[in-house]
């Protein structure tokens, strides 16, 4: 987990049409993939907070404690920044000599029974098990999959790793790249404006394939945004009935 305090650089982009999952440009970089769900969608079903954390926590070590852990039935999400993992198997981005936080493990480990690849693999950071909040008893495990937004960009990516008990918002060097932002462990990510979505009782297995995490995030958003809007239209739906009789009594 980076806790230094961050600065901001990020690369706007324009949201390209839905493609398929394309091949890295090189065997270190991370994949690229823009979705058909749009982030103004997601987004919008994210906007109300429900905590479900006991406490909140805070996005960089001496910084408020000001961000919650919120829930519906079928997502836990956060709004917090962005830090940069670059922990697990090291590579010419992530090493000791690049990353002065480096560690050579993740907490959670490929099928293979290596560390995760953070150079090429988008994933996310919970923070470890504590009193705030702990990510088992939602359904969160390694492997779990999450949509993370940044501007106009949708990432999916896995739960590979944990962090501090007190401190939230942190991705993989792939998964900041991948949404424009500077990937840098010493001195990149971004200060704020990320929002991170994981779906409940969802893994990817194996926990490397990327892949299988954008399928199936694809598949779990359009169910939130669309089970979403049609209970907001069933609701809309029933108050003008409901107020249609109420004019009818009258």
């Amino acid at each position: 987990m980076r806790v230094q305090t961050l600065t901001l650089a990020v690369a706007g982009a324009a949201l390209l049409a839905p493609t398929t999952l394309p091949a890295a440009d090189h065997p270190n970089e991370p994949v690229r993939y823009e979705g058909s769900v749009r982030a103004s969608d997601l987004l919008a079903q994210v906007r109300d907070c429900a905590p479900v954390s006991n406490g909140h926590y805070r996005s960089d070590a001496g910084a408020r404690a000001d961000i919650p852990v919120c829930g519906t039935e079928d997502v836990v999400f956060w709004k917090a920044d962005m830090d940069i993992d670059c922990d697990g198997r090291p590579g010419p981005r992530c090493n000791g000599r690049t990353d002065p936080y480096f560690a050579d493990t993740t907490a959670f480990q490929q099928s293979d029974g290596r560390y995760l690849d953070a150079e090429r693999l988008p994933f996310i950071v919970v923070p470890m098990a504590s009193s705030i909040w702990n990510y088992r008893d939602h359904g969160i495990r390694g492997g779990s999959v999450a949509a993370v937004i940044y501007k106009d960009r949708v990432q999916y990516a896995v739960v590979g790793d944990t962090g501090p008990h007190d401190i939230i918002g942190e991705a993989s060097y792939a998964a900041a790249a991948a949404l424009g932002i500077n990937p840098d462990p010493h001195g990149g990510g971004t200060a704020s404006g990320v929002t991170y979505i994981v779906f409940k009782n969802s893994k990817v297995s194996p926990i490397e394939n990327h892949a299988a995490a954008v399928e199936t995030g694809e598949r779990l958003a359009k169910q939130f945004v669309g089970q979403n809007a049609e209970n907001a239209e069933n609701a809309e739906n029933a108050e003008n009935a409901e107020i249609g009789e109420d004019i009818e009594a009258e």
